[in-house]
This record gives C-alpha cells, sequence and structure tokens, in this order.
C-alpha cells in the first residue's frame, strides 16, 4: 500500500475540534511538517497552550482517523507543541484518559440542586453497570460527603507504582473524593483562589482512581477560578447545566452556559436539567404542582439550541433522605429514581465509553 499526504490529511479532516466544530486541519492544529516513511506516518499537532483540555482526546481522535479512513497497518507518531513561534516540543500533559468520559454538573446559582444532581446522577450511572467516579470539586462548601453518609470517612494514602496516592472512599458504587475528607466542614475553609485551584489539582492528580468509565465534577455554583482550573486540567466531554424554573435561576444559568461555549474554553453542552421542575405528592405520583412556574427551562433550551435532558420532581421527603446520606435514586420516590435513572440512561447514550 502506497501512502499520500492527502489521504492522511484528508483522514484528519474528519476530527473536529469540540465546541467549534471546525476540523483539525483547518484549524492549523496539524502542523505542515507531515512525514511517510513507508507505513509510518508523523506530524505534528499545535495547540495554543500545552494545557489545552482538548490535547489528549485529539491527539487519540487523529490517530484514530487515519486507522479508520486510511488502513490499520499504519503506525502514527504524533508530537505535540504550542503555537508560540520557535517553542520547543511542549511537555507532555497529564494522561487523564483513565477517568473515562468527564462531565461537568454546573449551575450559575447555589441553591438549584446541583450537587443533588450530580450525585444521583452518578449513583445511576454506576447502578448502570459503569465504573464511576466523583469529585466534590467545592472547595469552600463541600456537600457530597453528607449526601452519600460518609462524613466520617478518612481516606488514607499508600504507594502505588512509585507514586504515594489518596486512596478514595467508596459508596453507592462510586471512587469518591471530597475536600469535606480533609476538613472540619464546621469551620470556615479561608483560603486564597491559589491555596483552593491548588488542593483541588491534588484531588485530581494525586487520588489512585483506577480505571473509569465516567468522571462526575460537582462544580462550585456560578463562576470561578475552580472552573478554570478544571477546563484547563481535563479534558471535559461536557457539561451538564442545572437549574430551577424561577427566572432568577434561568438568567444564571444562561451565563453557566455561555461560560463553558466561551471561544477560550469550548466545552460543549450537554444540555440542561430542570430540578424540583414540579411538586408531586409521594403518595399521589401523577399529580403535579409547579409550584415555581412552568415551561421556563424549556424555552432556555429552545433559545441556546440546547436539549432539556430531564425534569426532576420535588417530591416529600427527598430533603430528609438527603440530609441522612440516602440518594433521591436509592429514596421512597420512584418519581424522582426514575427520572434520573432515565437522565443517566441519556447521557450513556449521548457519551459512549470507548
Amino acid at each position: 500500500m502506497e501512502l499520500y499526504p492527502s489521504l492522511i490529511t484528508d483522514a484528519l479532516r474528519t476530527v473536529r475540534y469540540p465546541g467549534t466544530g471546525k476540523n483539525i486541519v483547518d484549524m492549523g492544529i496539524v502542523a505542515d511538517d507531515l512525514r511517510i516513511a513507508g507505513l509510518h506516518v508523523s506530524f505534528t499537532m499545535v495547540f495554543d497552550r500545552p494545557t489545552d483540555p482538548f490535547l489528549r482526546s485529539l491527539v487519540k481522535a487523529a490517530e484514530a482517523a487515519i486507522h479508520a479512513h486510511v488502513s490499520h497497518d499504519i503506525t502514527v507518531e504524533i508530537a505535540t507543541r504550542t503555537a508560540t513561534a520557535g517553542s520547543p516540543e511542549a511537555p507532555a500533559a497529564p494522561d487523564y484518559s483513565h477517568l473515562g468520559r468527564i462531565i461537568a454538573v454546573s449551575s450559575g446559582k447555589g441553591g438549584v440542586g446541583k450537587s443533588t444532581v450530580a450525585v444521583n446522577l452518578a449513583v445511576s450511572l454506576a447502578a448502570q453497570g459503569f465504573r464511576v467516579g466523583l469529585l466534590d470539586c467545592d472547595i469552600y462548601g463541600p456537600s457530597v460527603p453528607k449526601m452519600l453518609g460518609i462524613e466520617d470517612a478518612r481516606p488514607y494514602s499508600e504507594e502505588r507504582d512509585g507514586k504515594t496516592l489518596i486512596v478514595p472512599v467508596e459508596a453507592c458504587g462510586l471512587k469518591v473524593i471530597s475536600i469535606g475528607f480533609f476538613v472540619d466542614t464546621a469551620t470556615p475553609t479561608l483560603w486564597r483562589g491559589g491555596m483552593a485551584t491548588g488542593a483541588l489539582k491534588q484531588l485530581i492528580g494525586e487520588v489512585a482512581w483506577g480505571e473509569l468509565d465516567y468522571f462526575v465534577l460537582d462544580t462550585p455554583p456560578g463562576t470561578s477560578d475552580i472552573h478554570l482550573t478544571l477546563v484547563q486540567t481535563l479534558p471535559i466531554a461536557g457539561a451538564l447545566i442545572v437549574t430551577t424554573p424561577q427566572q432568577v435561576a434561568l438568567a444564571d444559568a444562561r451565563k453557566g452556559m455561555h461560560m463553558y461555549t466561551n471561544e477560550k474554553i469550548n466545552i460543549p453542552i450537554l444540555g440542561i436539567v430542570e430540578n424540583m421542575a414540579w411538586f408531586t405528592p409521594a403518595e399521589h405520583p401523577a399529580e403535579r404542582y409547579y409550584i415555581f412556574g412552568r415551561d421556563a427551562a424549556t424555552t432556555l433550551a429552545l433559545e441556546e439550541h440546547t436539549p432539556l435532558l430531564a425534569q426532576i420532581p420535588l417530591v416529600a421527603g427527598m430533603s430528609e433522605e438527603a440530609d441522612a446520606g440516602r440518594p433521591a435514586v436509592n429514596g421512597t420516590s420512584e418519581p424522582t429514581a426514575q427520572a434520573f435513572a432515565s437522565l443517566a440512561a441519556t447521557i450513556a447514550a449521548m457519551l459512549p465509553t470507548p
């Protein structure tokens, strides 16, 4: 088989940069240094910064595209560097491929049930047979340990492959890490931004997560240094936006969406989850009372060209069960459990595991 440069570049044009939809050849990510020696192909991919969240996934996608569209017999060698003129090859970015598909659960404001959605999505994915990790990214107000009933857990460290790593806590089929395991949650965490982001990086990179299918991030409300650290550190597959029907929550949800779709970040929005969409009495699951408004999230989804993935009902007793460490999917509310199970199945279909 004889290879030509056009065969390789045509294959690479099928790889698109997440968020922009443009292919990596036309964007200039593929450098003009393509070399072909028999069935060996080598070239460089150029990124704006070595911490580009899609660097690793795009390198893998480029190799896969050549194998799929040209030949599986080709050996592919891809170097990476930054776009700075004359810069040497960028140091290899940390490999987070073992974390699987990374999902950021986000909200524009607090109090909309973002952590509830993150926890129950993660538990539902695990219940469907996936290997799932859950990272509580809220350094200043961690709530995941309480919601999973593991507030008293104290992770320990052990040597693995010459590194000292934190062993995550296991609960409800998940591997879980939160700053809440390491600080006194009754005392305010008075850290400057650099300290908080440094702690977050440790919780990502110095934990023995193992091989996962999905890695769910329970992000803090709003927009902050934490969010920037996450998008610059991890190859996030997509963001899930949580809101309630009130107009003030929807306005903040829109801001949160625009943060991820900013051209410098380019994280795809998977869709919107409307929490507390209506009130349903536990004894009358067919009844719905729209106490916070109706159809507002549907309108937002249409305006932002984003799917409304789930509407989670508010059921009496949910709060008490969460405070007792029982996620809604394991509680007594069948409508809520069904809603989260459906959401997890939808996410798994949107982001299938390799």
